[in-house]
């Protein structure tokens, strides 16, 4: 297992290839655009998705909780895709037996009403600044803070000899800000153009290897 830990206003950041980036100095960990129920809900509608996508969200959250054991999660909005489905009462149960302080930053699919979240002991932001930066699910420049976000689902496509190329999720990270790439499963991806300033962390298998 390859991480990278980068220092941004005097603070530790551990980019992991499961897609969540963990401060150290907090003791917290990021992540963005679970995308919960996405799966059973196209499911539902005859898409051809293995059972087992469900599966593999839960098993590679309790995975990084395990590495981690923070004192805070945090998701950085897409929590869940959509209306109430069976991976709610999986998500409830993952939840409390995690027992671990939770915030949610919304995003634009978090539709489900916060009565269900604060029942849960999940506390809704629409953004969240601390520290020296904001968490926001959508990304934004704002004067004196660095932005951590989500929404874009990032990647890289990478180029070999011929007509050869690998598309990647990345950790897109500039000046002002880092956009995390999707953590669930079956999200999509948006592949993004790197400038001389931009600095790219592709997730290789195992392994988050700077562009």
């Amino acid at each position: 297992m390859t991480t990278q830990i980068l220092t941004i206003s005097k603070q530790q950041l551990e980019l992991h290839p499961s897609g969540v980036v963990y401060w150290h100095n907090e003791d917290v960990l990021l992540l963005s655009d679970l995308h919960l129920g996405k799966v059973s809900h196209f499911r539902k509608y005859g898409a051809a998705v293995p059972q087992q996508a469900i599966k593999k969200n839960f098993d590679t959250m309790q995975q990084a909780l395990l590495h981690f054991q923070p004192k805070v999660i945090c998701f950085l909005g897409d929590l869940f895709h959509s209306s109430l489905n069976g991976e709610w009462q999986m998500f409830e149960k993952w939840v409390k037996k995690a027992d671990v302080e939770m915030i949610l930053v919304a995003g634009n699919h978090d539709i489900i009403s916060p009565l269900k979240y604060e029942a849960l002991g999940i506390s809704i932001k629409k953004e969240l600044i601390w520290g020296p930066f904001l968490l926001t699910h959508y990304p934004e420049e704002r004067e004196g803070l660095f932005n951590l976000s989500g929404h874009i689902h990032p990647a890289i496509k990478l180029r070999g000899h011929g007509r050869q190329s690998l598309r990647l999720p990345c950790f897109f990270k500039n000046k002002y800000q880092m956009i995390l790439p999707a953590f669930g499963t079956f999200t999509g991806s948006h592949v993004m153009e790197k400038n001389k300033e931009d600095e790219v962390y592709a997730i290789a298998e195992a392994a988050v290897i700077k562009i």
